[in-house]
């Protein structure tokens, strides 16, 4: 049976879902520890901080290149919009994951690193939080006419846009604190339970406030989650994020050290479902839809033929390379 133009671009929006999540939970938790850092009380902190994330954090941005290229190629004109339309934040974002990979070398050979410390942590802000504006002015929707973005250059900036870009630095704070949990021992670990503790409450506080203002201001997201039946499909996945958030306080207080990172994780994954069935089957709400602007039919075989032996290999790769740096950091081995 021959797959349609509109199946395969359903797959295709389903697996750019896959790589989009795995980025934002990957690069989410070491974004999250450079915000931390910048709050550091010692150098010593500083340097298990970036111990802890030594091994794996250039290997996780790799999501965020499969996510573009793929975009790029499955849904060329979605690419087109949105770059034009969110041009300002996503420069700013990829100046941020520069300057603070630079920072991170410079760092650890550095004779004085305070000046890289700032940088480093000043990267991992801007990147976070112009990723959140760009959310923001996502789920606002971006103007476009016969295929072509149709606003201004500032278009993307609103107080909504501020205020998910406020939500997405406490998440990747409360990623990264709760990875710290599971990587450090010590003063350090105990700092990142507060931490963690801290700005879950503020990411579920900001998350409901999103949650409200969402189907106030964007009446397609309301005909989704407030009509019936679709209200009771979606129901579980608040309560479900909500169950999320009083396991992660659970562990937090129980001592646990596995189990807050893999909470953490699960808000953030029910939180992207929802996003998701918020926006389907849209891919730049409310007017652009996936059977509009998917790509050929042989296009997104020969892609689906590729990225579909890949996609097993780089998710081996990456579960192999967390393997291999399991445990509790060593915070001498640190710039060797």
């Amino acid at each position: 049976m021959e797959l349609s133009n509109w199946s395969l671009g359903d797959i295709w929006f389903c697996i750019l879902g896959l790589f989009l999540v795995l980025y934002v939970v990957l690069d989410g938790f070491d974004l999250g520890i450079g915000i931390i850092s910048l709050f550091a009380r010692s150098e010593h902190r500083r340097d298990m901080m970036m111990a802890s994330l030594g091994s794996v954090w250039d290997a996780n941005e790799t999501w965020l290149v499969v996510f573009a290229g793929a975009l790029f190629g499955a849904f060329p004109a979605v690419y087109g919009i949105v770059l034009h339309g969110l041009y300002i934040p996503i420069i700013l974002m990829l100046f941020g994951l520069i300057f603070r990979g630079v920072a991170f070398e410079f760092r650890a050979h550095a004779r004085h690193k305070q000046y890289w410390n700032y940088c480093f942590g000043a990267g991992s802000l801007l990147a976070a939080s112009m990723q959140g504006v760009a959310l923001g002015a996502l789920i606002g929707g971006i103007p476009v006419e016969e295929m072509v973005f149709n606003g201004t250059v500032w278009h993307w900036w609103s107080p909504f846009a501020v205020l998910t870009a406020v939500g997405v630095v406490f998440g990747y704070m409360l990623l990264g604190a709760t990875y710290l949990i599971m990587k450090t021992q010590g003063r350090l670990q105990q700092h990142a339970r507060r931490v963690a503790e801290i700005t879950a409450w503020l990411t579920v506080a900001i998350s409901l406030i999103v949650s409200l203002w969402t189907p106030i201001r964007f009446d397609y997201i309301a005909q989704r989650w407030l009509e019936w039946p679709t209200l009771l499909y979606l129901a579980p996945l608040p309560i479900a994020a909500a169950g999320s958030f009083l396991m992660l306080l659970r562990a937090v207080d129980k001592g646990y050290e596995h189990t807050p990172f893999f909470w953490s994780v699960g808000i953030f994954i029910f939180a992207f479902i929802g996003l998701v069935a918020s926006f389907y089957p849209f891919l730049i709400p409310p007017s652009v839809m996936i059977t509009n602007v998917a790509a050929s039919n042989k296009t997104l075989l020969f892609m689906l033929a590729g990225i579909g032996l890949l996609i097993p290999v780089m998710i081996i790769y990456n579960g192999f390379q967390y393997r291999v740096f399991h445990g509790k950091i060593n915070v001498d081995d640190y710039g060797n």
